[in-house]
């Protein structure tokens, strides 16, 4: 295992390029993101671990970092003082454009995986916006959640259609063609930190709470969840990332410490009244402190990155 300190940074979230294997940003805040700097962090892997190719920084801490789908050294960023930021890493200290519309702290950036030319924001501020690289300004705002919304995800199979999950409990799915959200869904008895889609499955998103579970559901079926991992964790469950490589295959990274490997094609034994779970493929406990990052490595199968507010970024391979 490759590991990276990001000194005195807590890691918030980690991204892989979608262009190089061996690149990878992180998102990190000053004492804890409560007060201070951010700093977005752009690592190289190499023969002899892990590297900095630059670091930049902010005024208020950094909570998530979104890579450009069209331009392999662009990536977005978003702050604790509500400021979305877009950097070229080819160029020094300061970003190329910033935005500042959202009222309260950015914890999601997205970027549009089929379309490409566009990305979304989640706030603290209960909205959504959408943002074009070359827009001085949002091109669309969304306001129906009554709670802070955690995260923002883009369809793999729609340029148009995107999730949201948010602190009242709820998943909402959106149209851009649309004037209001096309769906809600309550799903959990408590806030919704996390999101993601599966890249095999456009139905298919999988969610993580406050209530220390994972949850996949269906779209065309929002009545009830289609799995249920309870007690996927100890603490709240963070962030969700699903595999590019295998439908079956879920991150769960939480603040009990530690990130967790989930088989959602291989479940658990139904008890009465309750949906199936997965099962869990691996337990990645090396973080001493709350684990809030976890990517995958689009060109390395199997190989992930995590981030903790251990200052560590740690960089492996599943084991198989």
């Amino acid at each position: 295992m490759n590991r990276f300190r990001t000194e005195g940074f807590q890691g918030y979230s980690v991204d892989f390029s979608p262009f190089f294997e061996y690149r990878l940003a992180c998102a990190s805040s000053a004492n804890f993101g409560i007060v201070g700097n951010g700093r977005l962090w752009i690592l190289a892997m190499g023969p002899e671990g892990v590297r900095v190719e630059r670091v930049y920084d902010t005024q208020d801490g950094m909570f998530d970092s979104a890579w450009s789908e069209t331009h392999e050294n662009q990536i977005a960023t978003s702050s604790g003082d509500g400021s979305v930021k877009l950097w070229d890493v080819s160029l020094p200290d300061l970003p190329i454009r910033s935005w500042q519309e959202h009222k309260r702290e950015v914890f999601a950036v997205n970027w549009n995986l089929v379309r490409k030319d566009t990305f979304i924001t989640g706030s603290w501020d209960h909205s959504i916006k959408l943002w074009s690289p070359e827009a001085p300004s949002s091109i669309r705002t969304w306001q129906e959640h009554n709670h802070c919304i955690y995260n923002t995800v883009w369809s793999p199979y729609n340029a148009d259609v995107f999730a949201s999950a948010s602190g009242d409990n709820t998943i909402k799915l959106w149209d851009l063609r649309a004037p209001q959200s096309a769906q809600t869904v309550r799903a959990h008895n408590n806030e919704v930190l996390a999101i993601d889609w599966n890249k095999y499955n456009e139905h298919s998103v999988v969610t993580g709470s406050v209530d220390n579970s994972v949850k996949v559901f269906d779209w065309r079926f929002p009545q009830r969840e289609v799995l249920w991992i309870q007690g996927a964790h100890e603490f709240a469950v963070r962030r969700i990332k699903c595999s590019p490589h295998n439908g079956g295959l879920v991150a769960s990274a939480s603040y009990d410490m530690s990130v967790r490997f989930w088989d959602i094609s291989k479940v658990s034994s139904p008890v009465a009244g309750v949906p199936p779970g997965g099962q869990l493929r691996f337990n990645h406990s090396d973080h001493t402190e709350f684990a809030l990052g976890v990517d995958f490595n689009l060109y390395v199968p199997g190989q992930v990155a995590t981030c903790a507010w251990d200052e560590q970024v740690h960089v492996f391979p599943i084991p198989t």
